[in-house]
């Protein structure tokens, strides 16, 4: 299975509204529920108004179209990473699978996964 890592940081932010959120970004993950709204984005895009905001995270995604009859997917690569002692912060899309992980883990993360053969791209 193939990994893509990203260059760039992310925020991870707690926001009030999504007025004024510049959704024509390349990178915007929005969530709402009946508590909160959630905002995870490029660092350089995220808005100066934040309720709560973490800095200081890099992402990598599976590669491809997953289809929605596989089955752990995201628990094998959450395991791995757990074996290691490195948080992650797991974002699923209709397609595939985005994991985040502290800037300061991005690489020990990376390695962790290509020693248990996963192609890294």
């Amino acid at each position: 299975m193939d990994i893509k890592k990203f260059d760039f940081d992310f925020t991870v932010c707690k926001i009030a509204d999504t007025n004024g959120l510049a959704l024509d970004r390349e990178f915007y993950f929005l969530g709402r529920t009946d508590e909160e709204i959630s905002l995870v984005c490029k660092t350089e895009d995220a808005p100066v108004e934040c309720i709560e905001r973490d800095d200081g995270w890099r992402a990598f995604r599976i590669e491809g179209t997953l289809d929605f009859s596989l089955i752990g997917v995201l628990s094998r690569i959450s395991s791995i990473l757990a074996e290691e002692r490195i948080g992650i912060f797991a974002i699923s899309t209709f397609n595939t699978d985005y994991i985040l992980v502290k800037k300061e883990n991005f690489n020990h993360a990376i390695d962790a996964l290509a020693s248990k053969g996963y192609t890294i791209i």
